[in-house]
């Protein structure tokens, strides 16, 4: 008995992750609220005291000692109370030892519920007290079980819960992945306590970069702001607080090998390190990168910034469906309005136009009283001029386009190349040379005789 009560006791006490005391303290509470309901007491004060390293167990009925007795079930006169204990004196409380012989199956089977709940309830209680004072941190569980609008989440033998609204939409989810989680909150219900992570938000980006990141874990790299496009993209401000330390750097590691392990865990979402400036102008230029800066105007009343890029720099700056531009403004905190140099240069143009010709006259005319035109001599009807009528010219006749023919043309062609003939000369003979005519080609053709 000795031996086998104290291995069920260490048993529970590492399966539920609990104190040997607190498992105890559970068994005394069960086995006293077992005897009650054998032994119909329900209104009697049970105390069980359990020994572990003797293997007793011992049930006592606690009564306070009074002059006069009116509740039997927890007074007891100071006449029987000496009896039990000699010293004893008003006011004091007595066990009377009650240990039954045998208990009841049914007994045992309540006991054994009794235990279990207990433990349930001390585990739970251990629980809240553990992750109340982790809330905001970053943990690693592993998924066990999805359901259409959350999921549950094991964190070292402890359900949490992650909602819809708290998960990334372009991550897919299975069970038994595993996953750095940040603790949202914590709710404590009827039941049990209720530990809400989420994967969306900022801060599990700080949370990660503590894990990673050395310096920042020791204070000596600062995460400025964070803004982040959840499953998207990410810039993160950061400073340091110690000279010849290079926060970018640091936050990188060599060959990129610290931000890529974060880049890793968050499925490949992309990280942009920017380097905190107390000038808001240059912290504005950093937080635009990639892109290149020509210059930065602050309007601190509106709190307002125009910042000129290269034309080719422009859809850069403002990034695609302007998420750099969404981001760089969420991360400092100012309305950005991006221009680009062209853009500007045309603003000044139309500033610096030249001034009309009313404008230009000079001031001295303008004072000058107008000169007064004279009246012009009225006609009358009577006097009115009658010019003559100029007739009208007759229209011109269209001219007749004569069409002419391919054979026209070519017979012209042959009289202007056909030679002159007297008429003392045969046809077809001139002096010279012999010359032969041929109809077809319509030219002549020197065979290289002579007559």
């Amino acid at each position: 008995m000795k031996t086998e009560l104290k291995t069920a006791i260490t048993q529970l006490s590492a399966e539920r992750n609990l104190p040997k005391e607190v498992v105890l303290a559970a068994l005394e509470s069960a086995l006293a609220s077992a005897y009650k309901r054998n032994i119909s007491a329900l209104e009697q004060d049970v105390l069980v005291k359990v020994d572990p390293d003797i293997g007793e167990i011992n049930f006592y009925i606690q009564k306070v000692v009074v002059d006069s007795v009116t509740n039997p079930n927890h007074e007891i006169s100071l006449e029987e109370a000496r009896k039990l204990r000699v010293t004893a004196q008003l006011g004091d409380v007595i066990n009377i030892e009650c240990t039954p012989k045998n208990i009841g199956r049914i007994a045992v089977q309540a006991a054994k519920q009794v235990v279990l709940q207990r433990l349930r309830e001390a585990e739970h209680r251990i629980v809240y007290e553990e992750f109340t004072d982790r809330e905001g941190n970053v943990v690693t569980g592993i998924i066990q079980f999805i359901e259409p609008r959350r999921i549950y989440v094991r964190l070292n033998k402890i359900e949490a819960v992650l909602p819809l609204n708290e998960q990334v939409s372009n991550e897919h989810y299975y069970r038994g992945q595993r996953h750095k989680f940040y603790i949202l909150e914590m709710i404590q219900r009827d039941k049990e306590p209720q530990i809400i992570v989420s994967r969306s938000h900022p801060n599990l980006i700080r949370g990660l970069f503590e894990l990673e990141i050395p310096e920042v874990h020791n204070g000596v790299v600062e995460l400025k702001a964070i803004a982040r496009d959840v499953g998207h993209r990410t810039k993160v401000a950061v400073a340091t607080t110690q000279e010849n330390v290079d926060p970018v750097g640091c936050c990188l590691g060599p060959r990129g090998i610290r931000l890529q392990s974060i880049i890793n865990e968050l499925n490949g979402e992309k990280i942009d390190v920017i380097q905190w400036h107390a000038d808001p102008a240059v912290f504005i230029s950093n937080a635009l990168s990639p892109a290149q800066v020509a210059g930065t105007k602050i309007d601190e009343e509106r709190n307002i910034s125009t910042v000129v890029v290269p034309d080719k720099q422009l859809s850069l700056a403002i990034g695609k469906e302007g998420q750099n531009a969404r981001l760089a403004a969420k991360l400092t905190g100012w309305r950005i309005d991006i221009k680009s140099v062209s853009a500007i240069e045309s603003e000044r143009a139309v500033i610096e136009e030249p001034k009309t010709a009313a404008e230009v006259i000079p001031a001295e005319v303008k004072e000058r009283e107008p000169l007064e035109a004279e009246p012009a001599e009225e006609i009358g009807m009577e006097e009115m001029v009658e010019f003559p009528s100029i007739p009208e010219a007759p229209p011109e006749k269209p001219e007749e386009k004569h069409i002419r023919f391919a054979e026209d043309i070519l017979m012209g062609a042959l009289k202007a190349k056909k030679p002159d003939k007297t008429p003392s000369e045969p046809k077809g003979k001139r002096k010279g040379k012999v010359l032969k005519y041929k109809k077809q080609d319509e030219h002549f053709i020197d065979d290289g005789r002579e007559e």
